[in-house]
């Protein structure tokens, strides 16, 4: 009798033991049950537990979850409106299979959000006859001195231009809140000075400089933009024209040199900054009389400067003949700097999204926006097209 006594405990404990190793998941998943965030403020969810598939329910202000939002590992939570939203992860395994259901409760920000840009992270224009201008360089400026100087020009609809320079020239930007992606519908505008011109031929043209977008989710939530970039395709992205994994270099310039004038009046020097690319070619940005200083960023020390993405083709047409009158024609959708702020083209959609290899993404919403000049193309006495921010708009902040 004593010696059953004795093996009751050992027995039972040996019983728990085995419950709680068929259920790993429970212990290790790393999710919560409950969350409690601010509107339009991502939550990004990574379970410990892997599995052979994934996917990911939402519905809202109902227990009923029927919503297929996401089938990756991770998920990044975010939502325009205040409520109880209940998600549901499924991790698929022959071994292991997981069910964890979360509710999420969303409420108002305690102090409004801003629809502008909030935050400039990095500002590395290309050589340009604007850069050193705009903004304005002075004698000791550092990149980070430029960075807040640029963060100034747009920040909180402040409205003043920024230049990107030549092709490959960006700009990084941040917002107070994660822009939500609003399925088929705009979802934020992209500002620069982009105009029509009476005398374009059949297509809208004027003064077009495209900018290629791109977007990036704060999946690890530390407030850089260091996660993956996703380029908004636009109206050329599948063109023959458009050269995917385009590279260019350029040279700091000597400015003591013996100026080369173009056979433009206006060119004071045609072999100004040199620039060589990844398919074989050369060239220059001239230096124009109109613009004396410096074209090469003149707060890096480094004696080149590359840059690599998508290459538009060119959009300049000399519509004169004999350089005097050039119309930069825009393209269809999905540019920076491409057509004027008051038109619907210059709106942007989160569901034009691909990744690296042109698949197309579902993104929940976007932290960070990057916009680079996307054509490589020196106009004559215009100059180089060079993409112009003037600031970027969510379009559905005081969306409830």
């Amino acid at each position: 009798m004593k010696r059953i006594l004795y093996l009751f405990p050992m027995l039972w404990l040996l019983f728990l033991t085995a419950c709680q190793s068929d259920t790993p998941a429970m212990i290790s998943l790393g999710l919560d049950d409950a969350y409690v965030v601010e509107r339009m403020k991502s939550l990004s969810l990574h379970p410990q537990f892997s599995g052979e598939r994934y996917e990911w329910h939402l519905s809202y202000e109902s227990t009923a979850v029927d919503s297929l939002v996401a089938t990756t590992r991770d998920y990044t939570f975010v939502a325009p409106k205040t409520g109880t939203y209940w998600l549901k992860l499924n991790i698929y395994d022959a071994v292991n299979p997981v069910e964890h259901l979360m509710q999420i409760v969303v409420h108002d920000e305690e102090v409004a959000y801003s629809p502008y840009i909030t935050r400039v992270l990095e500002y590395r224009p290309a050589p340009g006859q604007f850069v050193n201008e705009l903004p304005q360089y002075n004698e000791g400026d550092t990149e980070e001195t430029m960075r807040q100087k640029a963060e100034d020009c747009l920040a909180y609809n402040a409205g003043t231009l920024v230049t990107l320079g030549g092709y490959g020239g960006y700009i990084v930007v941040g917002f107070d809140h994660t822009i939500v992606n609003h399925p088929g519908e705009y979802d934020f505008k992209i500002l620069g000075n982009a105009f029509y011109s009476s005398s374009a031929q059949g297509a809208s043209g004027g003064s077009s400089e495209p900018g290629i977008v791109m977007v990036s989710v704060d999946v690890n939530g530390n407030g850089i933009a260091d996660d993956a970039w996703y380029e908004l395709a636009g109206s050329e992205y599948g063109k023959e024209s458009t050269v995917k994994n385009y590279q260019i270099t350029y040279y700091r310039p000597d400015e003591g040199k013996t100026p080369e004038p173009g056979t433009d009046p206006s060119v004071t020097d045609a072999t100004y900054v040199r620039w060589t690319d990844n398919q074989g070619s050369t060239g220059y940005i001239s230096k124009l009389t109109y613009h004396k200083q410096a074209y090469y960023p003149q707060w890096l020390a480094s004696e080149t400067l590359s840059f690599e993405g998508t290459r538009l083709a060119d959009n300049a047409v000399d519509e004169s003949g004999n350089g005097s009158y050039y119309v930069l024609y825009a393209y269809d959708w999905g540019y920076a700097d491409n057509h004027p702020n008051d038109s619907e083209k210059s709106n942007f959609k989160i569901d034009w999204a691909v990744d690296a290899q042109g698949n197309p993404v579902t993104l929940p919403g976007i932290d960070f926006v990057k916009i680079y000049t996307g054509v490589n193309q020196f106009n004559g006495w215009l100059g180089e097209c060079s993409t112009e921010v003037a600031g970027v708009t969510d379009l559905h902040v005081d969306a409830h």
